[in-house]
């Protein structure tokens, strides 16, 4: 009887983390709206690089930004970091620039970047790291968590898990376009 009870608290554990995942995982819909977080807002919200030079995501106003929220931790965010590398190389004389905000300690974040040689900048920012990204939409806190916001500060789409190059290709040729 005692193994049963175990398996049955196993499966509805299964069942809360699956339904947990999927919740976090959904695409932001409509319900993620400009006004949740205001572009001044937004270009206000500040961070500090690797060597705790303050920074900001106003000193990309007029681009588009792909804000990707993850850590040195997070498998997925590992996977899709080379893609966002080589991303960044295309699309960077297109107006476009990528972010990596963290709440992990600044040389980790460093050491990190400088293995993978990445090619944009990742900002550290404690608790504002999560508290932005709840605001965007992450109300679970899932990594990664990407957000494309156009420069006049509008969101256009924010994504829990990974995006593939082709898929994140695609979206910034649509934006691109418009």
């Amino acid at each position: 009887m005692t193994e049963r009870r175990i398996y049955v608290a196993v499966g509805a554990i299964a069942i809360a983390a699956g339904t947990a995942m999927w919740l976090g995982s959904r695409t932001a819909g409509p319900s993620l709206t400009p006004a949740e977080v205001s572009p001044s807002a937004l270009f206000a919200a500040s961070f500090v690089d690797t060597r705790g030079t303050p920074a900001s995501l106003g000193r990309y106003q007029g681009k588009v930004m792909v804000v990707n929220f993850w850590a040195t931790w997070c498998a997925p965010c590992r996977e899709e970091m080379p893609a966002f590398k080589r991303l960044q190389a295309r699309w960077a004389d297109h107006g476009v620039q990528f972010i990596g905000l963290s709440d992990e300690e600044p040389g980790r974040v460093e050491r990190f970047g400088r293995d993978l040689g990445i090619n944009y900048p990742l900002w550290v920012g404690g608790d504002g790291v999560g508290n932005l990204s709840r605001r965007l939409g992450n109300r679970l806190g899932v990594l990664p968590f990407t957000v494309l916001i156009d420069g006049q500060g509008k969101v256009l789409e924010a994504k829990v898990g990974p995006y593939s190059e082709s898929m994140l290709e695609a979206r910034l040729q649509t934006i691109s376009a418009n």
